[in-house]
Order: C-alpha cells, then sequence, then structure tokens
C-alpha cells in the first residue's frame, strides 16, 4: 500500500476537517444515546468522539480517495436514533440496546466490505434521484424533529408535537442557548470562513450557557445537571462497559441478528451512497477519479472498527470534506490527520465537552437537518412532466416520517421502478415510418427501374425502431405496424436504436412474421444489435426463441441498405426487369444510347475498351489519375470512400446499364474515391481522349453522350432530393 508523503497543507485540512466534524459528530452521538436516558448523554458524545478518530485513522489509510473525509453523519444518527427509540419501547433493556447498536454499526460495516467485494459500488451509485432526495429530507426532518425537544429543554420522553403542545415544559434556559447557536452558526460564514461556523457555533453556546450560569448558579453544577452533557466518565469505566457489551455477545441469537438485520441494509446503502455521492464531487473538483468499490471496502473496515471500540458508524461526509479541500489538503493524509487530532481534542478538552450543553448540540443539528432538507425538489411541482417525481419524493418522506426511515427506502425504489416503467411505455417505439417508394438504397438503378421501383414501392416500408421493447410497449408497436401489415409485402424492421427486448416483444414480432406469411410477405429485420446494453446479442436472442429460424419468411441484414437492395430486386424482378444472371449489354441497351443509328454505335464501340473483373477486384482507388467513363455490361460496382486503412464508407452500388467515373471524366480531376467490383463484371470503358477525337467526326453522337450524362445525373439529383425531403418531414 502506497503511503503518501505528508504535506503542510494535509495538516491544516485534517485540522479544520476536525473542527467541522467533532461537534457533529458529538451531537449525533448524543441524539443516539438520548432515548436510553439523560445520563447516557456522555456516552453518547464519548461514542461520536471515538467514531472520529476510528474513521479517520483507518478509512483514508485504506481507501484511495485523496482529501475525503470520513466521519460520523447524519443519516448514522437518524437510523441508530430511530432504532433505539423502537427497541426501547419494546425492550426497554438498557444494556441490551446499547449492544444491538454496535451490532447494527458492525453489520452495517461488514455488508459494505460485501459491496466493494463482490464490486457493487458502481451500481450503488445509481440510486435515483428522487429516492436519494426523499430519503435525505427524510433523514433531515426526523433529525429536526427528535432535536426541537431538547432545544425546548422538555425533558426526556416528550416528543416533537407534545413538547411544541406543551409550553408548560420548556425551559427558557435551554431556548436561549439554542437561539444562540443557531445565530452564530447561520451568521458566522457571512463574517469569516477562517474558523468553521459550527465550532463559533459551539463556543457560542458554550458561552452563552455560562453567562447564564452568573445568574443562576445551579446551571453550574456538573452533576445531574441535564442542560449540559455530563462527566464523560474515567478510562477505565468506559472499557469495563465495553468489555461487558461484548461479553455479551455470547448472548446473540438469530432472533436478533434478524431484528437488526434490514436497519443495517439500510444503513449500509445510505452510508455508501453518501460516501460515494462525496467522492463524486471530489472527483468533478479536483479531475480525478476514485475506485468506488476499494472506498467501499475502506469504509466498511472503518466501521467495524468504530463499532468495535464503541464509536458510531459514519461515511464520507460533504462539509468537512470541501474544508479540507479549501484548507490545502492534497492527500488522504488529511483524513488520518483528522482522526488523530479527534482524539487530541478528546484528551486535552475532556473536561471542556463535559459542559458543552445539549441545547447547543440540538440547535447545530436543527440547522444541519434543515439543510438536508432539499427544497429545490419543490420546482418539481411547476413542470407537469415531473410531478411525479416529486410524488415519489413526498411518498418517502411521509414513509420515513410515519413508518420509519427503513421501509421509506423500500417504498421510495418501488416507485422509481414504476416510474421507470412508465416512461418507458410512454415513450414512442417507432421513430420514423417510410414508405419503400419515398427512400431507396444505394445501388444505382436505371431511369426504368426507377420508374418501377416509384410505382411499386409501396409494397415495402421501413420502421425505424427505438427505446426499449417490452411488455410494456409491445401493444405500442403492434397497433404502430399493424396498418402496414393489410398493405404491404415487405416491413423491414430497423433495430439499431433498440436498447432492450424482452420474450414479449418477441411474441408479438412472431405474431407479425406469421400474418405476412399468411399473404406470402417477408419481415425483415436489419441492423441487429450485436450488443446490447444488457450485454445480449439481439440476433442470437432471436435465434433461441425461434423468431429467426430456417424456413421461416424473415431475413436478416446487417445493414438497412442491403435489406432495401433485397427489396427493391424483388420488386423489379416481380415486374419483369430484376437482375438475374444475363449477357453483357450491347451500347445500344444502355438508356443514354437509346435512339442512335447502329453504325455510329459502332464507330463509338470500336474506340471502346472491353474490359472484365473478377469479383473483389480495385478497378481504381481514390487519388488515382485517370480519365476513363465506366459502362456496365454486367454485374455490379461498389463505390466506397475510405476513411482510415480499416474504416470505409459506402456510397452507392452501380448495376447493370449503369456508369460511374464520370466526375473524373468530365473534370479531368483525381479519382474521389474506390471503385470496387461487387460480382464478376464486365465493363465498356471510354477515356476522354479517345472521346475527344471521336467528337471531332461524330458531333452529335458526342453532344448526345453530354446530354445523356446530364440527364442520368439530373435524374439521380431529383431522387435523391425528394428522398431527403421525405426522411426531414
Amino acid at each position: 500500500m502506497n503511503i503518501p508523503k505528508l504535506e503542510a497543507g494535509d495538516f491544516w485540512g485534517g485540522l479544520a476537517a476536525m473542527l467541522v466534524a467533532l461537534p457533529s459528530a458529538i451531537a449525533f452521538g448524543v441524539t443516539i444515546y438520548a432515548p436510553m436516558g439523560a445520563s447516557y448523554a456522555a456516552q453518547g458524545a464519548l461514542a461520536g468522539i471515538l467514531g472520529v478518530t476510528a474513521l479517520g485513522l483507518i478509512a483514508p489509510a485504506l481507501g484511495g480517495t485523496n482529501r475525503l473525509i470520513t466521519a460520523p453523519c447524519a443519516p448514522a444518527a437518524a437510523v441508530l436514533s430511530a432504532f433505539a427509540i423502537e427497541f426501547m419501547h419494546g425492550s426497554g433493556n438498557i444494556g441490551t440496546a446499547l449492544l444491538m447498536l454496535s451490532m447494527l454499526g458492525l453489520l452495517a460495516g461488514i455488508l459494505q466490505i460485501l459491496f466493494g467485494t463482490v464490486r457493487l459500488g458502481q451500481l450503488i451509485k445509481y440510486m435515483p434521484y428522487p429516492v436519494v432526495s426523499g430519503y435525505l429530507s427524510g433523514v433531515g426532518l426526523t433529525i429536526i424533529g427528535s432535536q426541537v425537544p431538547i432545544f425546548l429543554g422538555a425533558p426526556k420522553g416528550v416528543h416533537f408535537w407534545a413538547s411544541l403542545s406543551a409550553s408548560g415544559l420548556w425551559k427558557w434556559q435551554s431556548m436561549v442557548v439554542g437561539v444562540v447557536t443557531i445565530g452564530v452558526m447561520l451568521a458566522a460564514p457571512k463574517v469569516t470562513r477562517v474558523v468553521p461556523a459550527a465550532i463559533l457555533a459551539l463556543l457560542a453556546g458554550v458561552l452563552a450557557y455560562f453567562g447564564l450560569g452568573l445568574a443562576d448558579s445551579t446551571l453550574l453544577t456538573l452533576a445531574g445537571n441535564p442542560f449540559v452533557v455530563g462527566s464523560l466518565g474515567g478510562g477505565g469505566s468506559f472499557t469495563d462497559a465495553m468489555a461487558g457489551r461484548w461479553h455479551a455477545m455470547g448472548d446473540i441469537g438469530i432472533d436478533q441478528l434478524k431484528y437488526i438485520a434490514v436497519p443495517a441494509l439500510t444503513l449500509a446503502v445510505l452510508l455508501s451512497i453518501d460516501t460515494l455521492k462525496t467522492c463524486m464531487v471530489l472527483d468533478a473538483l479536483t479531475h480525478s477519479r476514485h475506485n468506488s468499490n476499494r472506498e467501499l471496502i475502506a469504509q466498511g473496515l472503518g466501521n467495524v472498527a468504530s463499532s468495535v471500540i464503541g464509536g458510531i458508524p459514519g461515511a464520507g461526509q460533504m462539509g468537512a470534506t470541501l474544508v479540507n479541500m479549501s484548507s490545502g489538503a492534497v492527500s488522504r493524509m488529511s483524513g488520518v490527520i483528522e482522526g488523530v487530532l479527534a482524539l487530541v481534542a478528546f484528551l486535552v478538552l475532556g473536561a471542556l465537552i463535559s459542559w458543552v450543553p445539549v441545547a447547543a448540540l440540538a440547535a447545530i443539528l436543527i440547522v444541519v437537518g434543515v439543510r438536508m432538507i432539499d427544497r429545490h425538489s419543490f420546482q418539481f411541482l411547476k413542470q407537469r412532466a415531473t410531478i411525479l417525481d416529486f410524488a415519489v419524493i413526498a411518498s418517502v418522506i411521509t414513509t420515513a416520517l410515519t413508518v420509519s426511515l427503513i421501509a421509506a427506502s423500500g417504498v421510495g425504489i418501488i416507485l422509481a421502478v414504476l416510474l421507470f416503467i412508465r416512461e418507458q411505455i410512454g415513450g414512442a417505439v417507432v421513430r420514423r415510418k417510410v414508405s419503400c417508394h419515398e427512400t431507396f438504397s444505394k445501388r444505382i438503378r436505371t431511369h426504368e427501374e426507377m420508374k418501377v421501383l416509384v410505382t411499386r414501392g409501396a409494397r415495402g416500408v421501413v420502421v425505424e425502431l427505438q427505446g426499449s421493447l417490452f411488455f410494456g410497449t409491445a401493444n405500442q408497436l403492434y397497433s404502430a405496424l399493424e396498418p402496414e401489415l393489410k398493405s404491404r409485402d415487405y416491413v423491414i424492421l430497423d433495430m439499431r436504436r433498440v436498447q432492450t427486448v424482452d420474450v414479449t416483444a418477441v411474441h408479438m414480432l412472431d405474431q407479425v412474421e406469421d400474418m405476412l406469411a399468411e399473404r406470402h410477405g417477408f419481415l425483415i429485420f436489419s441492423q441487429l444489435p450485436q450488443n446490447l446494453p444488457s450485454g445480449r446479442d439481439m440476433q442470437q436472442y432471436f435465434d433461441q426463441l425461434g423468431l429467426v429460424r430456417s424456413g421461416n419468411p424473415v431475413r436478416v441484414f446487417g445493414e438497412l441498405d442491403d435489406a432495401l437492395e433485397w427489396v427493391e430486386d424483388r420488386i423489379l424482378e416481380d415486374a419483369a426487369c430484376g437482375h438475374g444472371e444475363r449477357v453483357a449489354l450491347g451500347l445500344s441497351d444502355f438508356e443514354i444510347f437509346k435512339g442512335r443509328k447502329a453504325e455510329t454505335l459502332a464507330a463509338l464501340e470500336q474506340c471502346m475498351e472491353k474490359r472484365s473483373c473478377k469479383a473483389g477486384d480495385t478497378i481504381f482507388q481514390h487519388g488515382d489519375t485517370g480519365d476513363e467513363l465506366f459502362m456496365i455490361r454486367k454485374g455490379a460496382v461498389r463505390i466506397v470512400l475510405p476513411i482510415s486503412e480499416k474504416q470505409s464508407h459506402h456510397l452507392g452500388t452501380f448495376s447493370r446499364g449503369s456508369f460511374f467515373g464520370e466526375m473524373a471524366f468530365l473534370d479531368g480531376g483525381t479519382r474521389s474515391a474506390d471503385a470496387v467490383a461487387f460480382s464478376d463484371t464486365e465493363l465498356y470503358v471510354l477515356s476522354r481522349k479517345t472521346f475527344d477525337a471521336l467528337a471531332e467526326e461524330h458531333k452529335k453522337l458526342a453532344l448526345g453522350l453530354m446530354e445523356g450524362l446530364a440527364s442520368v445525373l439530373s435524374s439521380r439529383l431529383r431522387y435523391a432530393d425528394a428522398e431527403l425531403r421525405v426522411l426531414e418531414s
């Protein structure tokens, strides 16, 4: 393990982070232990300090994220305090409750280690935002609800609503200390950022308390004083308490483990999300990249260590981390420094911590709770499209406040899944439908063939699909295809933008194939993704489910152009002008020479070279010099534009009766693309030099050839323009 060099910035960053994390950790500890009675507030404060120490020493030492500060956090306080309240209402056994709290933190740490080991770090980061927002807001409200009675000075056991309605239970001393603390915490950042606001607020609360003590001497008595944390106890008594607690582990059975399993899982997930969210913010600010799985293992080990010594668990804290970074920290050693300084602060300032007013801690936590509430989520109410997202947030918050934080996480995830399914169902799966008399393949056809395709091309249709084809969208897809099944012989499904396909969608496509087969039609797939986001090969999946099988009227093509070309060939064959194996054409068979005198064509043919090419032969390459015009007597030639050594773009395929190479023939420039024989091919080749010599004798023939070239090129442009207009509409 690489131990980074200690920089001066790491020391100052660790010191500043400790000053932020320690007061909150003490407050969190007091909150968790409060259900056991006022006398346990000191143990709670000590548990918070030990948590800061253990997490600060272990997590950054084993984790890999520079500048990350790990300390007890609000989600841990909310889950553990809710568990303590529920447990005390049930059994009321304080010793068992303390042991169960330690076991809960221990199990949560072990689960985090397991998350990192099985590489769930990436998965946890994709928790839906409404769930996280609702949960954190619920945690914030829960913390506020638990701290308001303490802020008001109400006795133990009096809850939020009861404390608000029973003004006779309020203690003005607590309220004064709390108001001063909140005021300083809110105002401090506007005055200075050198000292963290939480530290200044806590000092202000302590000073306010001692100021009140000058008027009321009873406030200056430590023993039995409900207004302060109280004595943290000697090392021996705490060690004895921890030893007794872990000695009682022998009495833990399966029933107890089942009781803490769900809270532990909830806590582990929340702590992991909190940590990884902070890591992602750090990545964005420092242009770095964290290892989420390694970080989860380190966090889990830190929480295990914290629970073993009686501390409370925690996570990567956003506030302390940002303070650490802004104070000059550069490595993970700053986190270790923070843990060491927390222990030193406890040893040196232990007596002062005993005098910290619980109302001041409650005030700090109330501010923390308010800041955890996602007030920006109310913006979702302004847009109709996001109202349901707000409903998820509200449902999670309501469940957290009325049932439990544990149930809230389950409710949020279920609602988020339902919203995702609704979103998928609401999206259109058909991106575009284009008839085959409006869009054409890259195969260059003669004018006669194009007239046939325009007249009869409506027998085919291209349906471009997108998104997810599953049980929720299968009926939508069938409704879109149903009108085509009654009038088309060829239905091409372009699948390149499809993300997922399930069994229900495949079964529906099988029904479509059967309906086309009854009319002797074909279902055609093009561009089936070989690697869906799920890792599935779509064609292999279709084969496994029997959709694409031998004897079926189903065709699969790698490119949409190949599918279009296959359909066009079928339509042309039915119109008796297909492209079977035929004899080579003579000059009189070419469109541009129709109606010319036989003796004139004979003279032209004498000037032409007859050339034969095997399939795959290169006729010319991009950049070659040459002025020849090529006319295809038989076979086909593919024109491709090279992009790199391994990539090229198919521009078009020229078939029998077509010509190519006209650009260099007309302007004398270099070849703009490669020409490759797609099948065994026979050509007429006419050079510009030979043509110019012939033109002096046969001016009318030369003019007719140029007019023919212009007419064919113009026709191609018209078809291309019409196709572009259809695609843009």
